[in-house]
């Protein structure tokens, strides 16, 4: 735990982190473009792409395509044999890996400096030459099925997620899973994932990072040469997606399964995501997530539901607004032994409607304050972070400048605006309640 009066010191020598002004951000002629992040205390790289095509920009029915072909993307080119990639960054003491998410989908590599090169020109080369044969697709077909087994299928809270997040988005594509419905992903093929790919997988739909000991010019000789030649998708558009109707009444939901080994209740209200040049009630929300969840021991959930009369044994609250279009703002409540669901969830919304009748505890908000601009301030320190939060932003949407202006943006919330906030996002009718049981355990109290 932070304490406030040290960290008010610190914060004021080091408001101003040495390397927060070392980005450069520059677009190349076909569309490519790249954000350069220095930092030289260590000869390490850091490279991603990030694209601008997740599983929310999948075509009904081909659900877990985009997921698919992150997969497929290891595969190999005209120039590179399958794997060849991972095992020349793992043979030059490196590492890679990749992921996809609902807006974006990424592939990143962390290498000595001086093998940025090797690198780039392997990322570059499968940007827009990946080779698919017939024994390639299909076995990985399998592997992501398999993984949808263990990942999803096999585990209850994870299945209770997906229902839930089914059930709070009707129309817009955030309700379908990033892995994809299992029914669909049986169906998909090489073709699919090759429309996917020769679409989306191009200069002008995709964003650089580089972060780490480089220069900005030597990075954009290098992106130049090696992404520089590539054609963009001519005609490639802005984003066209089904958009969620108005929610006019609460949803609930119970999902029982005898595996499961602690039960809880939890609630999602659709929030407002961040906006490019409008972050203010992002940040809000984000720090009205610390107050009420952020802290077991200091939280408005966990002081009123943790300690005395126990009736929980753990609760949280949580809201992330990178996303393009409304996301989330969600609360938890693990049953103390003894409290049943209602009596939790019960004690879950007394506690919410004390907290939106007494307001924000001054001394709270003041340390939960203190504690983000500190946060903010050790971001600076990760390599791979700093790339991984200036590309997600550009990957959804965001500029610079917003990346930029966050902590700003952190620092100007008042009490008032997470109580103007908290006012505007907790709507029941805008809200999925879910609980996970066991069977036996799902009464109601009429």
């Amino acid at each position: 735990m932070f304490r406030p009066i040290l960290m008010l010191g610190l914060l004021a020598a080091f408001s101003l982190p040495a390397n927060a002004e070392n980005v450069t951000h520059f677009i190349l002629p076909n569309g490519l473009e790249a954000i350069v992040i220095e930092d030289h205390r260590a000869p390490v790289v850091v490279q991603m792409v990030w694209y601008k095509a997740g599983s929310a920009d999948e075509q009904r029915g081909k659900s877990g395509v985009a997921h698919f072909l992150e997969h497929l993307m290891f595969k190999g080119t005209d120039d590179l044999a399958p794997g060849e990639l991972s095992k020349v960054v793992e043979a030059n003491g490196g590492s890679d890996n990749a992921f996809t998410s609902y807006d974006y989908t990424a592939y990143y590599q962390r290498i000595s400096a001086d093998r940025l090169e090797l690198v780039m020109r392997m990322e570059a080369d499968r940007m827009r030459d990946l080779i698919l044969s017939e024994d390639d697709w299909q076995t990985e077909r399998e592997v992501i099925i398999e993984e949808r087994n263990q990942r999803t299928d096999s585990d209850p809270a994870a299945i209770f997620g997906e229902q839930r997040r089914a059930a709070q988005y009707l129309n817009s594509p955030y309700g379908t899973p990033v892995i994809g419905w299992r029914h669909e992903m049986e169906q998909l093929t090489r073709d699919d994932a090759l429309a996917w790919y020769r679409r989306y997988y191009a200069p002008n739909n995709a964003v650089l990072v580089v972060a780490g000991d480089v220069q900005p010019d030597q990075v954009k000789a290098l992106a130049e040469q090696y992404y520089g030649p590539l054609a963009p998708t001519p005609d490639l558009g802005p984003r066209q997606r089904a958009q969620e109707p108005p929610q006019l009444a609460e949803r609930r939901m119970t999902f029982a399964d005898p595996r499961v080994a602690q039960p809880y209740v939890t609630r999602s209200y659709l929030a407002p995501e961040r906006d490019p040049g409008d972050q203010a009630q992002a940040a809000a929300l984000t720090v009205l997530a610390q107050v009420l969840g952020g802290n077991g021991a200091t939280s408005v959930l966990g002081k009123a539901l943790m300690f005395g009369t126990p009736k929980a044994l753990y609760v949280g609250a949580g809201y992330d607004g990178m996303a393009i279009d409304d996301t989330t703002f969600n609360l938890f409540v693990v049953p103390a032994e003894g409290v049943s669901l209602q009596q939790a969830e019960d004690a879950m919304d007394a506690t919410l409607a004390k907290f939106m009748d007494e307001g924000v505890d001054p001394a709270q908000f003041a340390r939960i304050k203190t504690q983000i601009t500190a946060g903010e301030i050790y971001a600076l320190d990760q390599v791979q972070g700093l790339a991984q939060r200036y590309g997600e932003a550009l990957a959804s949407g965001l500029t610079v400048d917003d990346v930029k202006g966050w902590p700003d943006a952190l620092r100007a919330v008042t009490e008032a605006d997470v109580m103007t906030a908290a006012k505007d996002v907790f709507d029941r009718r805008r809200a999925v309640t879910g609980w996970l049981s066991q069977p036996a355990a799902v009464e109601v109290t009429q």
